[in-house]
């Protein structure tokens, strides 16, 4: 089983020369073969970055990916016409720099037809993956609760009249998903669910419950049917990442994890929780008191939000803080999200990345004596 005390959440910043290549195969200037030329080698450039910062755990950065749950609509068919929007759509807030947005539900969003997939969501990402890292290869995938979000009650009703009916069929094929990256051999597999931190925000969870769903039943169900997708597969780590949104600086929602500890940290089957805590907006450390002893905590407490330089000093003082409610010895460290949770990536840059990812190994070393 994974037991890294350096551990990175997903998504890199994507080099320009991929976003440029992106838009040029969108347009037809290049051809396909060439754009996956280009892909391969900014996944190339992602592993020998998280590799020469010393992390015993990498990922291909999602530089396939135009967001971290894109490769859902992408691979699988039934969703009405969506784009970058269909996945940046809230109340964003942000620091200084980078400034409120609010982004509107696109009115076409939503499941049209019966969900069938064309293909594998990631295997292609993990399989390349494999074939380039010496460490362990990370892959990541949506939690079944987020595509909530395309569920309509005028545009998919008459094909999926309740969520619980769609949301039936999308944990089918996640679970059809976490199998084949099993029989491929995985061993690590994230799973990226900001709906639960949604619920900790007011203005946040108020999408959530027009849906149809009281806060009680976002837990209870939400944390069944993640389940649904993890159990049964003995030999795979599983971590859950508790997201507060993550685009271009911005956030969605804000608030200590009391509300939603108790069910979610004892009911979710993941080993390793993946949890922010960069800033106050995360609140205090004392809901980690009622983690289960069989749960490894990765505390998110070198940002990816702005250039801030952490050192080792601090962190270690935040972690021996955790500690006091969590063994030291069940506590891990990691950034508080992905650096680009789509093309638009957080306002860093690459050498930004590379020290951030170089402080997380050098306090895993300080800490507990390894990455």
């Amino acid at each position: 089983m994974v037991d890294c005390r350096a551990d990175v959440v997903g998504s890199l910043l994507r080099p320009p020369e991929l976003l440029q290549a992106r838009e040029q195969a969108a347009a037809g200037a290049i051809s396909p073969s060439e754009f996956k030329r280009l892909e391969d080698r900014a996944v190339d450039a992602a592993v020998d970055l998280e590799q020469r910062a010393g992390l015993l755990v990498a990922t291909d950065g999602e530089m396939r990916r135009l967001s971290f749950q894109c490769q859902m609509v992408e691979a699988v068919e039934g969703f009405g016409p969506w784009n970058l929007d269909a996945f940046l759509w809230g109340d964003w807030r942000g620091s200084q720099s980078a400034g409120d947005r609010r982004i509107d539900r696109p009115a076409t969003l939503g499941v049209v037809s019966k969900l069938r997939r064309r293909r594998h969501l990631c295997a292609e990402e993990f399989v390349y993956l494999r074939g380039r890292c010496s460490v362990t290869p990370k892959i990541t995938l949506p939690s079944p609760s987020l595509w909530a979000n395309f569920w309509s009650a005028q545009r998919s009703a008459s094909v999926y009249p309740t969520l619980d009916s769609l949301l039936a069929d999308v944990v089918d094929i996640l679970r059809d998903e976490v199998a084949e990256l099993v029989r491929l051999g995985a061993t690590y597999i994230q799973i990226d669910a900001p709906h639960y931190a949604s619920m900790l925000d007011a203005r946040a969870r108020a999408f959530y419950e027009a849906q149809g769903w009281t806060l009680d039943r976002w837990l209870s169900r939400g944390i069944e049917l993640d389940n649904a997708v993890i159990d049964g597969f003995p030999h795979v780590t599983f971590g859950l990442h508790l997201c507060r949104g993550n685009q271009q600086s911005r956030w969605l929602a804000e608030g200590g994890y009391d509300l939603i500890a108790g069910p979610v940290f004892r009911g979710l089957h993941a080993g390793r929780l993946l949890l922010e805590y960069d800033d106050e907006r995360s609140g205090s450390f004392e809901p980690l008191a009622g983690v289960p002893e069989d749960k490894t905590v990765v505390l998110g407490l070198v940002t990816t939000k702005t250039p801030r330089p952490e050192t080792p000093a601090q962190l270690e003082a935040r972690i021996r803080e955790a500690s006091r409610f969590i063994p030291l010895e069940r506590l891990a460290l990691s950034p508080q999200c992905g650096f680009a949770a789509s093309i638009l990536g957080n306002l860093l840059t690459p050498q930004d990345q590379e020290r951030k990812l170089r402080v997380i190994v050098e306090t895993a070393n300080r800490v507990w004596g390894q990455a």
